[in-house]
């Protein structure tokens, strides 16, 4: 009975144009690569005026960064370095601060504060503000932020980035698939080019980011990647320690492949198990320590539970080589030789499950430790990315199950025992190969001596090689289970690329939680400016009926002493909204004074004001507005104000 193979054809084209959509989501969504690292504070305050110059700018880091003296520069009106151009390390146990110290007799005008560091996690981050001494003034500065880590330097960084991850994944998932399921392949070809290309990529790419370390930190010139002097000091940073430890480990690598495409592959299979254990230990070892460059050098290694997350980060990386490369080695095997032992592909489908399982458990702990909140997970960048990649693996675990019904349905003609087998043994379930005679060797007659004759012989022998392939090539497409199983392994495979992808690019976007902690840190404090009121506005919602709105408070003239206040309650359509009670209170908590309770009066609908509120002392003062929209419904809403 002739087995025919199911259609399901439509169902993985439909599943790679979901893929290719949200693949392109990836990337529509991705902004440069910005840093871990994030200002929390500033002094003086992004827009601050100030009466007198401070005697030196400082800023605060949400981690720790790698900083020098030509980090922080503080430009006057005309671009002239208003600082003295050595840094201040004013950190203190948690609190990462550098600042600059700035010269004598600065006059009045506005100043733009530049910066550049890189952050804890290995990336560049920059920024710039401004601030005003006396009174603001024009300025012939521009206020655009370097472009650290952007334009060609950037874009042949990232690809690099792209090709380590790649080239790990190929030659340490095509490595443990040789040992641990099919050791004949390491007699193969096309396996050995596919396990010695993922490594020279490595290589290759690993020396690449070396180089490029310099420029894409610091100048963004491509021509600064040959400084030696630069080289030098990225030698001395962490990512430059983890880059050349990986290349140690690399050169450890390149013997493991020698042995085992060389001494193991010529020896018989009872000769090999000794052999297959030490290459597993010193395989293992390897892989390990060069996912760990990564976990010492990247998001893993700063943040919350460091301790935890860098062993996770390495399992997590070592799961993903394990899947994704055995992946890639079976599409190989699949395509390009003769064939694989069925319990071969049936023990790497055994290991992709558990694999599978390790990657979901580590990167549900890393998606929790990257974004920490629901707010995070869909209003950053990170977390909008890091939904695109679960749709991604949503993809391809579909992918997967259409594979499962397809080899379901045909092992009723290949094998009886499949029938007995787990799901995820069914779906890589394979025919024995099928015996193809050699060729009979085209030798020269004797007699044959003339150079026509010889050359007429070296056609007919490279005419039936070539129809040897054919036939062979012929007897594999025709075995329905071969063409299902490749077809359903490249569909995973081309999903897995698109993971791949979203996964590169999270390693280089700043996470939602420390997006989100920056974000409430700039926007938290409103800066006083000298003869100007303070204004504010803030949402609130009570929880009742018609209890959402904003609350906008002003304080003239916004100094110590007494203020002016007015308050205005407006509902969510903007319009006055006629609030029972409002009540204000201020706060010192560095000072411990307060709450100063103020009670304003109301004046119409939607308008409350209060004269001679007195601000005895400078300082962050936090602003607490009590508005109560019913009997039971009530909230109090916070922000802090800068009183000079």
């Amino acid at each position: 009975m002739t087995a025919t193979a199911p259609r399901f054809g439509t169902a993985l084209a439909r599943l790679l144009l979901v893929a290719a959509a949200l693949l392109g989501a990836v990337f529509a969504t991705a902004s440069p690569a910005s840093a871990h690292a994030a200002v929390t504070a500033t002094n003086p305050k992004d827009g601050a005026v100030v009466a007198s110059a401070p005697k030196d700018v400082d800023l605060t880091f949400s981690e720790q960064v790698a900083m020098d003296n030509k980090s922080i520069r503080v430009l006057d009106p005309n671009g002239k370095r208003a600082d003295t151009g050595e840094l201040l390390n004013l950190c203190s146990g948690s609190i990462v601060k550098y600042g600059v110290s700035l010269r004598d007799g600065l006059p009045k005008g506005t100043y733009t504060v530049a910066w550049q560091a890189v952050s804890a996690d290995s990336h560049p981050v920059a920024g710039a503000f401004t601030f005003s001494i006396g009174a603001p003034s024009k300025t012939s500065v521009s206020l655009s932020a370097p472009d650290v880590g952007g334009g060609l330097v950037g874009a042949l960084y990232d690809t690099m980035r792209y090709a380590a991850y790649a080239g790990f994944i190929l030659f340490t998932g095509g490595g443990a698939f040789v040992l641990a399921c099919w050791q004949r392949g390491a007699s193969v070809r096309p396996v050995q080019r596919l396990v010695v290309g993922g490594w020279l990529t490595m290589t290759a790419a690993t020396i690449a980011l070396l180089l490029l370390r310099t420029p894409y930190t610091g100048s963004g010139e491509l021509a600064d990647a040959f400084d030696l002097d630069g080289l030098k000091a990225v030698l001395q940073t962490k990512s430059g320690a983890a880059l050349s430890s990986r290349l140690l480990l690399l050169s450890a690598a390149a013997l493991f492949i020698s042995v085992l495409f060389g001494a193991y592959a010529k020896r018989e299979d009872e000769e090999k198990k000794d052999l297959t254990y030490g290459l597993a230990i010193g395989g293992f070892v390897v892989a390990a320590g060069i996912a760990a460059t990564w976990a010492l050098a990247e998001h893993a290694s700063t943040g919350i539970q460091t301790a935890l997350a860098m062993p996770v980060a390495v399992v997590h990386l070592l799961s993903v080589a394990t899947w994704l490369g055995g992946l890639a080695t079976l599409l190989v095997a699949l395509h390009l030789t003769p064939a694989v032992e069925r319990a071969a592909v049936r023990r790497f489908s055994r290991i992709a499950f558990w694999s599978v399982a390790v990657l979901a458990a580590t990167g549900v702990y890393q998606a929790w430790r990257q974004v920490g909140s629901w707010s995070a997970l869909t209003g950053t960048g990170y977390g909008q990315i890091l939904l695109v990649k679960a749709g991604l693996i949503a993809v391809l675990l579909s992918a997967a199950y259409i594979s499962r019904r397809w080899t379901g349905q045909l092992s009723e003609h290949a094998a009886p025992e499949a029938e007995a087998a787990s799901i995820v043994e069914q779906r890589t379930a394979e025919p024995e190969p099928e015996l193809i005679e050699e060729p009979e060797p085209v030798s020269v007659p004797d007699d044959a001596k003339g150079p026509a004759d010889r050359k007429r012989a070296q056609q007919l022998a490279r005419q039936q090689a070539a129809m040897t392939i054919a036939r062979e090539k012929r007897i594999r497409d025709a075995d329905p289970q071969r063409s299902g199983l490749r077809r359903s392994v490249l569909t995973e495979a081309g999903v897995a690329v698109a993971v791949l992808a979203a996964a590169t690019i999270l390693s280089s976007t700043e996470p939602g939680r420390t997006q989100e902690a920056a974000a409430a840190a700039q926007s938290n404090t409103q800066v006083a400016v000298p003869d100007r009121p303070i204004s504010l506005r803030i949402p609130f919602d009570t929880g009742g009926k018609n209890g959402k709105g904003t609350v906008r408070l002003t304080l003239d003239p916004g100094r110590t002493g007494a203020n002016e206040m007015h308050v205005w309650t407006d509902d969510a359509a903007a319009k006055p909204l006629d609030a029972p009670e409002v009540r204000v209170a201020f706060t010192l908590t560095a000072k411990a004074i307060g709450p100063l309770p103020v009670a304003p009066e109301r004046i119409t609908r939607g308008h409350w004001s209060a004269s001679g509120v007195q601000l005895p002392m400078p300082g962050d003062w936090q602003v607490s507005v009590t508005v109560r929209t019913s009997d039971i419904d009530q909230v109090t809403v916070d922000k802090n104000i800068k009183i000079g």
